[in-house]
This record gives C-alpha cells, structure tokens and sequence, in this order.
C-alpha cells in the first residue's frame, strides 16, 4: 500500500439547522468518495459540532485538497483539521480494515 491513512475532524462553523439544509450536498460527495475507494468511514461528532471522515490518500497535502472539495468547506460551514497515521499491521487490526487498505483506488 502506498497510499497514507487519515483521521478529518471537522468543527462546525454555523449552527446546526443550516448545516441539515445541506446535508444532501456533503452526503452526495462522501459518496464519491467511498465509490472512489478512498473512504473508509465517517460520521457527525458526539455532540454535533462537527464530523470525522477516514480515508486514505497519497500525500497529506492530497489529503487537504481531498477535504477542500467538501461542499461545507466550500459553503464556509466546517473546517477539518487533518491527521495522517500509520495503521498497526495485522495482527492488530482487523481483516476487514486490511481489505480496504490494501484495495485498489478508482482513479
């Protein structure tokens, strides 16, 4: 695997009712993201102030271009602040999270 894996966590900039209005639009995109390949999984903060998106990618600054595309970055409602790790090899990790790192990306 070639690609590096990161943590986004967002914090929400406007309340919480105009960020529902767009919701659709931020789902739309993360769903091109999983159909690429490069996500592996995200989700609203508990308590909402703000998201966690994991995928994978080939430099951070991929990784900060990736989340520049969200329409919430683009509307001026969130800001992500981006992590990159390094997963612990198998056996610490499960077979399932092996098969996502190690799958092809749909370029």
């Amino acid at each position: 695997m070639t690609d590096t894996l990161y943590v986004a966590v967002s914090e929400y900039r406007v309340p919480l009712d105009e960020i529902d209005a767009h919701l659709d639009e931020h789902r739309a995109w993360a769903l091109e993201q999983y159909g690429s390949g490069r996500m592996l999984a995200s989700g609203r903060r508990t308590p909402p102030v703000g998201g966690v998106l994991l995928f994978r990618a080939a430099s951070q600054a991929d990784a900060e271009t990736l989340v520049s595309t969200d329409p919430f970055v683009g509307r001026g409602f969130t800001a992500y602040t981006v992590h990159a790790f390094n997963a612990t090899p198998a056996p610490w990790r499960s077979a399932a999270f092996a098969s996502f790192v190690d799958s092809p990306l749909d370029t």
